[in-house]
Order: C-alpha cells, then structure tokens, then sequence
C-alpha cells in the first residue's frame, strides 16, 4: 500500500491516537532491514504519528510531515494475511505506540499466530503481547535544533520538547524487563558512546532483567547509501571496541531510500 497524501485527522502529529483505526502510512512487504532478525521476510505496518522529532528521522512522513490514511482493524489484518509467505509483521512508525488501537492490533496478530516486533523509541509502555520490541532510545545527537532540522522546518517548537521527553528511563526498565527486547542506538559518530554507555549503566541499575552487551546494538545514522558509506565504517568498529552488536541497514543497502522497503 503507498503512502496516503491523506492528513483527514490531526491527532496523529505526536499526540495519542484513540478510535477504532490507525494511521498508516505504509503497508508492504519486505526483508527486515535492522536488528537481529535483519533478512527475515516481514509485513511491515508503517503507522504516522511521532511524539518526538529527530531531526535525521527517515520517516519524515511519519512524523515532520505525517501523511496517511485511516484504516480499520479488519481491514488492515485483511492486508496483512494477503502476504500469505510472511509470518512476522513488523509494527514501526513514527512512534506506533501512541495510538491505543495499536494495542488491538498486537491482540489481534498474536492471536493468529503472528510473530510480532515494535519498534519504538521508549517512551510508551503497552499492555500488548509483542514478541520483540526493538527500542532505539534517542541520544542528544537526535534533538532537532536551528542547525540541524529538515530543510523548511521550523525546529523551535520540538527542539525542547524533544530533548525533554527523548529518553525516559521508567518506560525504557519497564521495556525490557516485560518483553523480549533489543537496544538499537542510532550512532552519528564518536561522540555518542559517552551518553550510550551511561544510559546503560542507568538502565541496567534500574532493571531487574539483565541487560547482555549482546542486545545492545549500533546502527549508523543515514538514510541512503551516501549517508551510509560515510558512518557505517566508523559505527562498525565502535561495536567491536565496545563488545556491541553492529546492525546493518540492509533495506538502505539494497533499495536506497525507496519507500515500501
């Protein structure tokens, strides 16, 4: 399913979403690109709506800019079971996480056997069945300021909400301690390890789940082949400096930054 120029309700620009519907901004089917299960043929249910703004965010439609349609449940389970191959769906945004009818959703698929991921930036706790939630915590490298913001926007309304809001250590304990997770930092250089490894040790202070150098993982910031020939290197010796996981983005290897992949 293409992206939708369809905006026809505003709740979705990064406050919760409630009703019998979501906003969604892409439906397809794809290879996972990132984390541990990167090569795994999944349906990936791109909602719109994102309560934080990074200002590398490479789903710009989903949150600067958040354009959709308006789907039911039953609708959007009926495009899901017509990629009859694929068992793993993948719920992403924007931030899914906000609209309660995700919820639903995530009942509804592992009711069916589905196996479920969600990524999410940590902030929001559901009471969900997911199988993987993949949490990328948003580092002081992601706020949005005059400096760096998408071209055309105006960062002054996010740059402290976002930074405000960005990380919240009792949602990110209450995360990895409920469900089966991964840790996936998005690294724009060096100067992130310093705040990574910190938020750890927080992290790990707080939970009573063990948190394994294995389900930390580092992804290079970029959205294209450019971007990415120019901090995967880089990225990739982090992660074996600091006994880390490296996570390709292989959806950006392989198509670049075409949508539905």
């Amino acid at each position: 399913m293409p992206v939708s120029d369809s905006v026809d309700r505003d709740d979705s620009a990064g406050e919760v979403g409630s009703g019998d519907g979501l906003p969604i901004n892409e439906l397809f089917c794809s290879l996972q690109g990132e984390g541990r299960l990167a090569g795994v043929p999944s349906v990936f249910v791109r909602t719109s709506g994102c309560n934080l703004r990074c200002w590398f965010c490479d789903s710009y439609h989903t949150s600067w800019e958040p354009t959709h349609a308006w789907m039911d449940l039953e609708t959007i389970l009926a495009e899901i079971e017509s990629y009859e191959n694929a068992e793993h769906v993948v719920l992403t945004g924007g931030e899914p996480l906000i609209h309660e009818t995700a919820v639903d959703l995530l009942e509804e698929l592992s009711a069916r056997g589905y196996h479920t991921t969600v990524e999410t930036n940590g902030t929001v706790v559901p009471d969900a069945p997911i199988d993987l939630a993949s949490i990328s915590p948003k580092l002081e490298s992601s706020t949005p300021t005059p400096e760096r913001a998408p071209a055309g926007v105006d960062a002054g309304q996010w740059e402290q909400r976002h930074e405000a809001d960005r990380i919240d250590l009792e949602a990110l304990t209450s995360l990895v301690e409920t469900f089966d997770f991964q840790l996936k930092f998005v690294v724009t250089d060096d100067g992130d390890m310093p705040e990574i490894l910190d938020l750890l040790a927080e992290l790990r202070e707080a939970s009573d789940e063990p948190i394994r150098d294995d389900d930390v993982l580092l992804m290079p910031e970029g959205a294209t082949r450019e971007q990415l020939a120019a901090t995967r290197t880089r990225v990739a010796q982090l992660a074996i400096d600091h006994g880390f996981r490296y996570t390709p983005r292989l959806h950006v290897d392989l198509w670049n930054d075409a949508p539905e992949t």
